[in-house]
This record gives C-alpha cells, structure tokens and sequence, in this order.
C-alpha cells in the first residue's frame, strides 16, 4: 500500500514536471524534490503506526517523480548519451548499497535508524545542490530559451506523431525490469531449487550487471548511438532470457541468465530518455519525458504483482516468457518510434 501511494505520487509529479521545470528552472525543481523527500524519509523514520507511513509517503512520491522527470530531461538536453548512462548508473550503485544500509540499521538499532541514515544522506546532497545552483545557470538560460512555447498538456503530447508507440515501449520496458527484478529470487527457489540464501544473493546480481552495464556502456553509446544501443541491450536481454528458458538444471545458468539480463537492460532506460529531444524537438522533451516518466511508474507498479498472481496460478516458471514478451513489445514500439519520427 506504502509503495503504491508512492507510485500514484510520482505518476502525479511527473505529469506536472514540465510546467513546474518551466516556471522554476531544473534546479531549483530539484533542489525542492530532494529537501521533499528527505523529509518524508526522516518522516518514516519516526512512523509509530501504519497511517503515518502513508501519510509521509505522499511527500516522497511526489519529489521523486518530479526529480526524476527533470534531471532526465535536463541530461537529455545538454549532455551526451554516456552522461545519461552514467546518471542511471548511478541509481544502480544506490540500490546495490541501500540493502546495506538498513542491514546495518537491523542489526545495530531498528529499521527506523535504516530510514533515519538515508534521510540524513538526503539532506546532505540537497545542501551540497544549494552549494552548486551557480553551476546551472548557464544551461538553465538555455533551457529558458527552448521553453517559451506554452507547455503541452497529456492530450497534445498523445497526438504528436511517435509518443504512442513510445510511450508503450517504455512502459513495456519497465514492466520487464521490474518484473526480473521483483521475481527473480522466488524464480530461483521455486523453479530452480536452489536455496533461499543462495537465491537472494543470484538475484542481487541483476543489479550488479545493471550497474556495470551501464557504466561500462557509457562509451560505447556516443560511438554507436541511441538507437543501435537499445537494439543491443534488447538482443542481450532476449539472450539471457533464453538462458532461463533452457530445460537445463543448472544454477550456474540461471546465475548467468540473470547477469546477461541485467547486462541487457543497462543500456535501454537512458537510451530511449536520452533519444526524446532528438526524435520531437528540445521543445517538447520536458512534457515527453514527464509522460514517459509516468508510463515507467505504471509499467514497474502495476506488471510484476499481475506476474504475482500469474504465478501463484500457473507457477513462477512463466517468468523468463513473460519478460520475453514485454521485450518483443519493447523492442517493435521503440523501433517504430524511431522509424516514425525519421519520417516527420
């Protein structure tokens, strides 16, 4: 319930992230989002009871959907592919320490102290973006100078020729991350045999892969482009897939297959944010990529429970065909994507 008051927050914030970029610049948008949300984790560390939970939750939605569409649009406009695959990265080293951190918070004091640790390191970066708002501007007058047009609604992005077929091939892609990411584990045990623990730390491994994907990635992306890019990391994704599929009992594949899939997945995020100015025009990316932003909330939030439910019923060995198909999609509306807007 916690996480889907989030998603529905950030889903929200991303659709006003535009206007909102618009009116007070990349900066301070995110200046804002990061003090909003270390206060909302220092809110969870202090919940006594369930209600305060979602209370707080709202407050940490709603800064992370608007950072999230901001800085991504602010990357795409005036940095490089790397750069983009670089920031993504990123988010990737904080998810391989976070389970780190609360691991020591559980051990040392309660999880309250596991929230408490991360609001503290929040409020760190915001102080450190207060030190760095000179740093912006110059980019900042850029961006000004492209968004004098009024900011296009939900509607008006929907009809511009591509968005569609984008915006189901980045929910697409969400929905296969997330799905591997949430169920790999249980896949493992319940498919595979192998143990809880062992299981845990294969699993820990997507990440792993994710991150070097996209770190190592990074040079690769100003050399081959955007669109070869998210054809590669697609292709890696299927062949790692296939891993899993093979009738083969075999935890050494399995760990294999779910290291090629994080590989895989490494580069599609910011290859497909970072196409957006190039393919609609710097003029229409923020209200794009805030749209995109909330397809990837709904792809992540929604598709893994369904694979939940799907699984209970006909076994957690579906997996590998499930993502198989959110893949497909991925790769035939993207490429569509760029084909369309190649025409016009």
């Amino acid at each position: 319930f916690v996480s889907m008051v989030i998603s529905g927050c950030t889903i929200v914030s991303s659709l006003m992230s535009d206007r909102l970029t618009r009116k007070l610049g990349t900066s301070v948008v995110t200046v804002i989002s990061v003090f909003l949300t270390a206060a909302a984790l220092f809110g969870f560390s202090t919940s006594a009871n369930f209600w305060m939970l979602l209370l707080f939750a709202i407050p940490y939605g709603l800064g992370a959907g608007a950072i999230d569409a901001a800085l991504n649009n602010y990357v795409a406009l005036h940095y490089s592919s790397k750069h983009m695959s670089w920031l993504h990265c990123f988010w990737g080293v904080g998810t391989i320490i976070s389970p780190f951190v609360m691991s020591y918070a559980l051990k040392t004091a309660t999880w309250h102290s596991g929230y408490l640790i991360v609001s503290m390191i929040q409020l760190g970066i915001g102080l450190l973006l207060l030190l760095t708002l000179p740093v912006w501007k110059i980019n900042e007058k850029k961006t000004i100078q492209r968004s004098t047009d009024k900011p296009l609604g939900l509607v008006e992005v929907l009809k511009i020729k591509g968005v569609p077929t984008l915006l189901i091939g980045f929910f697409a892609y969400c929905a296969a991350e997330a799905t591997a990411m949430y169920w790999a584990s249980t896949y493992l045990v319940e498919s595979k045999g192998v143990p809880d623990v062992k299981a845990a730390a294969f699993a820990s491994l997507f990440f792993i892969g994710l991150t070097t994907g996209r770190f190592f990635g990074g040079f690769l992306m100003d050399i081959l482009g955007d669109r070869k890019m998210i054809i590669l990391g697609g292709s890696i994704l299927v062949l790692g897939i296939f891993c899993l599929l093979l009738p083969i009992n075999s935890e050494r594949l399995s760990l294999i297959g779910f290291i090629i899939i994080g590989l895989g997945c490494a580069p599609i995020y910011p290859c497909i944010i970072h196409s957006t100015p190039s393919n609609f025009g710097a003029e229409h990316s923020g209200a794009i990529i805030g749209i995109q932003m909330a397809s990837a909330y709904v792809g992540s939030s929604l598709v893994p429970p369904l694979f939940g439910v799907i699984g209970k019923t006909w076994g957690f060995n579906l997996l590998p065909i499930y993502l198989l198909i959110f893949v497909i999609l991925m790769l035939v509306m993207t490429e569509k994507t760029f084909r369309t807007t190649a025409k016009h």
